[in-house]
Order: C-alpha cells, then sequence, then structure tokens
C-alpha cells in the first residue's frame, strides 16, 4: 500500500509543479514585430494576442492587444518606442505630464495614439483623419 501512496503523492506534486511553472508571468522579448491590424504600418509585438478584427467606434478604429507584463505606471517600453521609430513614426510633442501610458505617433499624414494598460495595450487610428486624408490624396 505504501508504494502506492508514494506514487500518487509523486505525481500530485509534479502536477503541482508545471501548474505554477505555466502560471508564471513572461515578460515580452520586444525582439519581433509586426503590422497593427488597424494600421499595417505601425508595429506591434509578435508576442501580443488581439482578436481576429479591430473593434470600432464613431471616431476611433481601436484593436486591444493583450502582452502579460506591461504596467500602466512604467508606460511604453523603451524597447517597443525604439522599435516604432525605426519603423518611421516621430512621436508628436506633448507636455511632460502628458507623456507616460499614452503617446501619439505620427507618420506622413498617419496618426497613432498607443496607450498602454496593465497587460495589454490599445492601438487607436482617428476615422475622420483617414477619411479626410484619402479624399485629399484622390483629389
Amino acid at each position: 500500500m505504501k508504494p502506492t501512496r508514494l506514487v500518487w503523492v509523486t505525481i500530485w506534486l509534479c502536477m503541482a509543479v508545471f501548474l505554477l511553472a505555466g502560471c508564471g508571468a513572461k515578460e515580452p522579448t520586444w525582439d519581433t514585430f509586426e503590422g497593427a491590424l488597424n494600421e499595417k504600418s505601425f508595429p506591434v509585438p509578435q508576442e501580443a494576442d488581439s482578436p481576429d478584427r479591430t473593434t470600432t467606434n464613431v471616431a476611433m478604429d481601436y484593436v486591444r492587444y493583450t502582452l502579460p507584463g506591461l504596467k500602466e505606471t512604467k508606460g511604453i517600453p523603451e524597447p517597443y518606442l525604439e522599435a516604432i521609430q525605426a519603423w518611421g513614426w516621430k512621436e508628436q510633442e506633448q507636455k511632460e505630464d502628458d507623456k507616460g501610458a499614452s503617446r501619439i505617433f505620427q507618420k506622413e499624414k498617419q496618426i497613432v495614439h498607443l496607450t498602454v494598460h496593465n497587460d495589454y495595450f490599445i492601438v487607436m487610428v482617428p476615422k475622420e483623419k483617414k477619411a479626410s486624408i484619402k479624399g485629399l490624396e484622390t483629389k
């Protein structure tokens, strides 16, 4: 009877170790990026999970990306800011008080708002800007 009990205890311990190891918060690597669903020329970490479609409202097209390890209080991580700049986006000037978890970037005539929250971030593209820019370019 003792060997059976020892086997069960060992099995339960192994399961507990695997569960705890799998639940640990993994930090993003910031190595690879792909275009956002709502603005293909704006980078998002490939590790970020997003829905298959963009969510829309009257003023903005926005996509919410889940990325464990992000913290609103820390703002946008430096490796991500570097990747955004490497993709040709420039940060618009903001007051020092406004910097942190929410930033605005521009590339040519395109504008993107990026907001970081705990374990997710949102990429927003103003709808009216998209429409007016397309209208100007076709005339």
